[in-house]
């Protein structure tokens, strides 16, 4: 089977518990992630050791259909969400996804994903919903909202009262993000989409200043901040004029978080050095912050906007 922009809509068998930690979930809901269509168009092949034809669908939740012999804590009808990558490699850090896919078990990926009525997965992956939660509703929290919250929980670390942070891109990642910031730093939140409806939700859940992305939008940031720039930048997009003009206005010695993969980063080494910023790349969250983000949407702090 080649890659191609198409899906098919088959009969498969059902998975079976194949070792006494695994669990089946039967699917409530899966979100479509960006890196799904990129999966698709054969944008991950070089990265990750794909069989094809293979099940998509790595945000995903439902409640517990089956259980291995050896799982604790979790119990058949119990509400979950899975992490998509946790990982056991010592080398990835306490709780953390793969930094080397193919090494491990990751649905969607390398095994049969969400996109299906039940999913295979394993007990050290899944978080308990609290009882009121619907799975349907959580399932975009497990990436697109996990990537979100690593992203802003990191900038966070980094803003103090007063500071600016800027949201490149308000969609389904940056909206989450705009809430995590409003929640754990007292920075001026400032966002820039092209779309006029983002940038409404964008102010409806916490952004302080928006503007539209037109030609204007780096000097108007720069004259808002006195000149300055911005202390943390979290680009959502992630296309070459975004990572461009986002660094632009990034002041001399702040953050820079790159989410998005659309495009390329060049930067002079001269210009690394005589600014001293800091670019970091993010690809998903810890299993304890898939945790803390429950909780934050639990107490009301982050609601997601869903598009059936």
């Amino acid at each position: 089977m080649e890659y191609s922009p198409w899906l098919a809509y088959e009969d498969v068998p059902e998975p079976v518990i194949e070792r006494p930690t695994d669990v089946i979930v039967r699917i409530a809901g899966a979100g479509v992630c960006g890196t799904d269509l990129q999966l698709i168009k054969g944008f991950w092949r070089d990265h990750l050791h794909i069989e094809l034809p293979l099940i998509l669908g790595h945000e995903n939740a439902g409640w517990v259909e089956e259980i291995g012999s050896a799982v604790e804590s979790v119990n058949i009808g119990d509400p979950v969400i899975i992490h998509p990558m946790r990982s056991e490699d010592p080398s990835c850090g306490p709780g953390f996804r793969s930094r080397a896919a193919e090494r491990g078990f990751y649905p969607g990926f390398n095994r049969p994903g969400g996109f299906a009525e039940y999913m295979l997965t394993e007990e050290r992956r899944l978080v308990r919903l609290p009882a009121h939660f619907s799975p349907m509703d959580a399932a975009p929290l497990a990436d697109a909202g996990l990537t979100a919250y690593h992203a802003a929980r990191r900038a966070s670390m980094h803003l103090t009262p007063g500071n600016y942070a800027l949201v490149l891109g308000a969609g389904g990642l940056g909206h989450v993000g705009i809430q995590v910031l409003r929640a754990l730093s007292a920075a001026e939140i400032i966002v820039v989409d092209m779309s006029v409806a983002a940038l409404d939700l964008a102010r409806m859940v916490g952004a302080h200043y928006t503007f539209i992305a037109d030609e204007q939008y780096t000097q108007k940031i720069l004259a808002l901040t006195g000149g300055r720039g911005v202390e943390a930048v979290i680009d959502f997009v992630g296309k070459d004029c975004t990572v461009k003009e986002g660094l632009s206005i990034t002041r001399k010695g702040g953050y820079y978080y790159l989410v998005g993969y659309d495009g390329q980063l060049t930067i002079s080494t001269l210009e690394m050095i005589r600014s001293e910023k800091t670019i970091v790349g993010i690809l998903g969250g810890t299993f304890p912050e898939l945790n803390e983000l429950i909780t934050m949407v639990d107490r009301g702090l982050v609601a997601l906007t869903i598009t059936e």
